[in-house]
């Protein structure tokens, strides 16, 4: 990583591990610290949000550019020269983390004892920035963390089903994003940067019916580019049968201001809207939702929701 990006890494918060990793508290981190607020990943899945690491070993790799993403795009590399050792980047993650969290203990609001298990995380979501199936020791990095104990998640965009196809271990829980129903949205909104990137994200669609762990499909909403077409997203949805749908509506923030307005910021009453529509296409319903946070969560059964039941 260039002395560049690093600046720009920083200038945003993010603690940056090694040469292409990083960690960044989410806002969520800090509501539950000094406001026992947690995210919807904890209302849904049971994950605690003082205990989430937000990291990624891809910070400044991608192979998408899409208009809403929040971070920095103006560095973006399509292939790791020198990987980093897994345990290395969880390690220093870790590190990170806790020194990001640091100055919550001197807060009369943060509890004692939640500050504390802050400093032993539990759950490693693997989707702050960047696309993580571009390294290739992803694998390797998921088992160093169930070896401690800790669920993972990884979000990916869906461009690499030969890494999906063969990753193991898998994660706890696999999103993919779908964020365009159609192959011309998707052209215009995530502007890949491979050409055969539609057919690419299908491939992986296909694939993930066949892997053997949590499936959820993540539709990011923005309003004005993408919303409706709920029989084309239904259609790319069962091509997938996830386990789980999550419509969820974009947020006006970071970089992604420089390319959307806050028109494009819909309102909870339109993502809830899509997701009835989207249900009813799938044969799925509203198993919970948090309005606060723009997201609901579709399936068919809500006993399959908190991890480990």
């Amino acid at each position: 990583m260039n002395d560049d990006m690093k600046r720009i890494l920083e200038k945003q918060h993010y603690h940056v591990v090694g040469e292409h990793s990083g960690v960044k508290l989410c806002h969520w981190m800090g509501e539950k610290l000094l406001r026992d607020r947690p995210c919807y990943k904890e209302r849904f899945y049971g994950i605690e949000s003082h205990r989430c690491l937000q990291m990624t070993p891809t910070v400044s790799h991608c192979t998408h550019n899409c208009l809403f993403c929040w971070r920095f795009q103006g560095m973006n590399e399509l292939a790791i020269p020198n990987e980093d050792d897994p345990i290395e980047i969880l390690d220093g993650c870790i590190e990170g983390q806790r020194k990001l969290i640091t100055g919550y203990k001197g807060d009369a609001r943060c509890s004692p004892e939640i500050w504390k298990e802050a400093f032993e995380p539990k759950q490693v979501a693997i989707s702050l920035s960047g696309e993580p199936t571009l390294y290739s020791r992803l694998g390797e990095f998921i088992e160093e963390c169930h070896k401690r104990n800790m669920t993972t998640f990884v979000v990916s965009n869906g461009i690499q089903p030969e890494v999906l196809e063969k990753l193991d271990p898998l994660p706890t829980q696999l999103y993919i994003t779908v964020a365009a129903p159609t192959r011309e949205i998707y052209k215009r909104l995530c502007v890949p940067l491979v050409k055969d990137g539609w057919e690419r994200l299908q491939k992986s669609l296909e694939i993930m019916a066949s892997l053997d762990t949590r499936t959820v499909i993540r539709h990011t909403l923005v309003d004005g580019w993408n919303i409706g077409w709920e029989k084309e997203y239904a259609h790319l949805d069962k091509m997938a049968d996830p386990l789980f749908i999550e419509p969820k509506g974009y947020v006006y923030v970071g970089y992604s201001r420089e390319r959307m307005t806050m028109a494009n910021m819909p309102k909870y009453d339109k993502v809830r809207e899509f997701g009835e529509k989207l249900g009813r296409e799938m044969g799925f319903q509203i198993l919970d939702e948090a309005p606060e946070s723009r997201v609901l969560v579709l399936g068919k059964d809500r006993s399959d929701l908190i991890i480990g039941d």
